[in-house]
């Protein structure tokens, strides 16, 4: 018994160090005089002197390229898009489980803009994220044909329903299913032809931006009613002068309609705004999720009838705004693309104990390339962050600039993927955005805000945001 006693006594202390030596505390200082911010801090000081803000004559070039996948093939070809099995991203109750069928196509869509010899593209994909493996894997493409990162301003649908297999790490896995080389890849191709074809269809057009409220397809799904929320539906119109005409959405509700228990894939409800905003008002319909942090959607019906409600709704509005519309054929024209710093990565165990750095790494591998970014076009300034963007957090950036005379609109998923970004009050709480995908510390909410307000003001030309 006395020997027992010791084998367990060792056994416990190995769990104990085990336990300490893998396991560390939330950092609480605050970020102004840590490395990361300095560092980051120093690249917005080289945009202040460099940017250029220009007044000139625009193109635009549109291009979609289903991503569409050819199910229970007998072996992988991914040039052809046939693939064995592609398990479904978007809910860890799935457990990696492949599509049983299509229920709508899926597509990356791209709009090309150049404004005197400034050339960007908006990316968009019927996917869960951009994963920042792919957008590396693209970046390193297409920099073959001097088209550089800085000039692709990512998002995604961020449907629950659609193409996993592209994440790496135990993490990527549990939301992605198992990894598959080929299927990474393929969209690896399609997301650079996406973007190549938008640039060779260039041509003279006019531009015009707007908003409406849309607050009855979202709630707040962390506090309810006494948190905020971002209620507006934020767009961009193009039209090539004589010839197609584009829109790109963005709204903020999760595209998380059906439910884990749905395994076709689908594009959610931006699909089905997508479809009806094609069918009657443009040739190229691009949806942008918005600041999806804390923010679920509302609708109607069962199965794919509440995705169909919720899309089509949104695209029912839509269309009785855009005849208001003003297009111009000159705009006032910035874009700023800020790569950023990380404070230490921690996945976490519990509100105040997270994962040793080492350890967090091993789960899933942290992106490498990470940026925010933003353009403005004319009065609309249109920001990109690399998250789950708080839809709260927005609407004191929309509010901020709006005092200084600017519409504004920020998307999550640009082509990095660093968890929920959500205000420092929340951190602590033991719920799923800020605990479980938390994983950067309590002041990584403030940090960003405060990168975002220097960025907006660099390409605004204005102070105080």
């Amino acid at each position: 018994m006395k020997r027992l006693g010791i084998i367990l006594g060792i056994i416990l202390l190995s769990m104990f160090l085990i336990f300490f030596l893998s396991t560390c505390y939330v950092e609480r200082a605050s970020y102004f005089h840590q490395d990361y911010y300095q560092k980051t801090a120093a690249r917005i000081d080289s945009f202040k002197s460099a940017m250029v803000i220009v007044n000139d004559s625009i193109q635009a070039g549109f291009a979609k390229i289903s991503i569409t996948p050819s199910l229970n093939n007998s072996e992988d070809l991914y040039r052809e898009g046939k693939f064995i099995q592609v398990p479904l991203a978007g809910f860890g109750a799935r457990k990696g489980k492949s599509a049983t069928g299509i229920h709508d196509s899926v597509f990356v869509k791209a709009v090309a803009l150049k404004v005197d010899r400034q050339t960007l593209v908006f990316v968009s994909a019927d996917l869960l994220i951009m994963p920042p493996n792919i957008i590396d894997s693209v970046t390193i493409l297409l920099s073959k044909g001097g088209i550089l990162r800085q000039q692709m301003f990512f998002s995604a649908t961020h449907s629950h329903s659609s193409l996993g297999g592209w994440g790496p790490g135990y993490i990527g896995e549990q939301f992605a299913g198992k990894e598959n080389k080929n299927l990474e890849r393929w969209l690896v191709l399609k997301i650079s032809k996406a973007v190549t074809s938008a640039i060779a269809d260039l041509r003279p057009a006019r531009i015009g931006s707007g908003c409406f409220y849309a607050g009855n397809y979202t709630r707040n799904r962390v506090i309810g009613e006494l948190g905020t929320k971002n209620n507006d539906f934020s767009f961009i119109t193009l039209e090539q002068i004589g010839y197609k005409k584009a829109i790109i959405g963005s709204f903020s509700a999760h595209s998380t309609t059906m439910g884990s228990n749905n395994m076709e894939i689908s594009a959610d409800y931006p699909g089905y705004w997508e479809r009806k905003i094609e069918d009657t008002s443009a040739d190229l319909a691009l949806f942008f999720a918005g600041s999806t942090g804390s923010q679920s959607p509302v609708g109607k019906g069962d199965g794919f009838d509440k995705p169909k409600y919720i899309g089509e709704a949104l695209a029912d509005s839509l269309n009785v705004h855009l005849p208001r519309v003003v297009l111009n054929d000159k705009i006032t024209f910035s874009s700023v693309s800020l790569k950023i710093q990380l404070p230490e990565y921690h996945m976490r165990i519990t509100t105040k104990i997270n994962l040793s750095s080492y350890l967090s790494k091993k789960l899933m591998p942290p992106p490498e390339n990470v940026y925010l970014q933003a353009i403005r076009i004319d009065n609309m300034v249109w920001i990109t962050t690399p998250c789950d963007f708080s839809g709260e957090y927005a609407l004191q950036i929309k509010n901020a600039l709006a005092a200084k005379g600017f519409n504004s609109n920020v998307t999550s998923f640009n082509g990095s993927y660093v968890g929920y970004i959500v205000p420092g009050r929340y951190f602590y709480l033991n719920e799923y955005e800020p605990k479980l995908m938390g994983w950067f510390g309590p002041n990584m909410g403030e940090y960003t805000m405060d990168l975002i307000r220097q960025i907006s003001k660099i390409v605004t030309n204005t102070d105080n945001i």
